[in-house]
């Protein structure tokens, strides 16, 4: 807890949820930021520690111009004005496929995994799933985390595996697991 404390940041503090917020400047680098301590302390969010804002930022500018173009849409989390979380909700482009959408980047500080915030914070964003008129979510995990777990505890589901398809380093293969939620 010592990051906690020195980040002002405590596992009872309540998060303010702002959906699509501007995407300024400064929450550009607030991105960066979250994502690279996130990734550091372990967080399997599409990078392998050690990262540093050069790894992050050129992924960051990307999820945010696909937001800007109209292909994805921002759950922001803030604690103390400051960003402590988000949610990426990938629209499909495919006709057919265009009712469901894919959760990416779902990352809350480290300092407040494991008080509920995460999973208030992914309940806020399947709302807001719903609310955009979205008949399910699908969400890619990493095997080997563990994380698997803490989506099924809000209604996720495993509905698929590729074995060894994620390399996070020479001989170290893990499973891309594919999970599902529908929110009708």
């Amino acid at each position: 807890m010592r990051r906690a404390a020195r980040n002002g940041y405590h596992p009872s503090m309540t998060l303010t949820y702002i959906r699509d917020p501007e995407l300024t400047p400064a929450l550009r680098d607030e991105l960066v930021r979250l994502w690279v301590d996130v990734t550091n302390a372990g967080g399997a969010v599409g990078f392998v520690p050690p990262v540093a804002d050069g790894d992050i930022r050129p992924v960051a500018e990307a999820q945010l111009d696909a937001v800007r173009g109209g292909g994805a849409r921002l759950l922001a989390a803030y604690a103390d004005g400051r960003l402590v979380g988000t949610v990426f909700i990938a629209s499909n482009r495919h006709r057919l496929m265009t009712h469901w959408a894919t959760l990416v980047t779902v990352m809350i500080e480290p300092t407040l995994q494991g008080g509920g915030h995460g999973k208030a914070m992914l309940r806020e964003a399947i709302d807001m799933a719903r609310d955009l008129g979205f008949a399910s979510l699908r969400l890619g995990v990493r095997g080997g985390t563990g994380v698997d777990a803490f989506y099924a505890t809000v209604g996720f589901k495993e509905v698929g595996r590729v074995p060894e398809s994620i390399r996070v380093a020479e001989g170290d293969y893990r499973d891309d697991i594919c999970m599902w939620l529908r929110l009708d």
